[in-house]
């Protein structure tokens, strides 16, 4: 499928982001404030590459059937969302370091999901109940992806401390008491989204076994479990560090094989 110019500019503006990110946290860690990249600089190319990304999805998932949830839409979709929400709470949250992680994501994402465009229509005849639980259930699973990519960079900045080398980017981070605040900040929005997604799914969805939804279910229960015990443990033992890396990782794979898992199996291995 050839590239429209809307995609070409939109990973561009992406890339081009990502390189003024990395260079502006470079010259951070470094205490180099001359020809230093603002941050609106970066966060324009960001919210321009977010808004060409969003003007493409708006038109190939948005459909006359119905809506487009392909497995390449999906990730698409979960990407545009979770870099757009980044983009914003950054005006506030140190999130630099994510953001230069997801925008290379979001691109690749468009970029899949152009050359290898998926089919799976949710039909426009469902009820504003099973809408607004298909909704709750991308920011739940975006923003607990921002929370396991929070983990895994808390536990890399963990080791550089640890072994009194915190060497490259990880020198320019917030300390790392703050960066596991975030952590938990964002599983408790997570854990709380994902509650009202499961919540919506069990009251509304009528027949899962016709569906094939059984699976998903039970991986997204288990998944659920997983971070109310971390959080369980979090509030009356302290959990931290490698506990809480763990229990958020092992979690986020859950949740994966959940949204992603059951979603290639269904329409890519079995339509096949």
């Amino acid at each position: 499928m050839t590239l429209s110019l809307t995609a070409i500019g939109a990973v561009l503006l992406y890339l081009t982001a990502t390189a003024l990110l990395l260079t502006r946290l470079t010259r951070l860690r470094h205490g180099t404030a001359q020809g230093i990249t603002s941050k609106g600089v970066v966060m324009s190319c960001t919210l321009l590459a977010v808004a060409l990304h969003g003007a493409i999805l708006s038109q190939d998932i948005f459909l006359a059937p119905g809506l487009n949830l392909g497995v390449t839409n999906a990730a698409a979709l979960i990407t545009w969302l979770i870099t757009l929400i980044l983009a914003i709470a950054a005006i506030r949250l140190p999130l630099d370091s994510l953001i230069a992680v997801f925008l290379p994501a979001a691109a690749l994402t468009l970029l899949v999901e152009q050359i290898f465009p998926s089919s799976h229509i949710v039909s426009a005849d469902i009820s504003k109940e099973l809408k607004f639980h298909i909704i709750i259930s991308i920011l739940a699973y975006s923003t607990l992806t921002v929370a396991a990519i929070q983990s895994i960079i808390v536990a890399l900045q963990d080791r550089h401390l640890r072994s009194r080398q915190p060497g490259g980017i990880i020198r320019s981070l917030p300390p790392l008491q703050t960066m596991e605040t975030l952590l938990f900040q964002l599983i408790a929005a997570g854990f709380l989204l994902h509650t009202i997604a499961l919540a919506t799914g069990l009251i509304y969805i009528e027949d899962m076994f016709a569906q094939h939804l059984v699976h998903k279910t039970l991986l997204s229960l288990i998944a659920w479990s997983t971070f109310a015990i971390l959080l369980w443990g979090r509030h009356y033992h302290g959990w931290r560090g490698r506990t809480a890396i763990r229990w958020t990782l092992s979690g986020f794979v859950l949740l994966f094989l959940a949204y992603f898992g059951t979603k290639v199996v269904l329409e890519l291995l079995l339509a096949s």
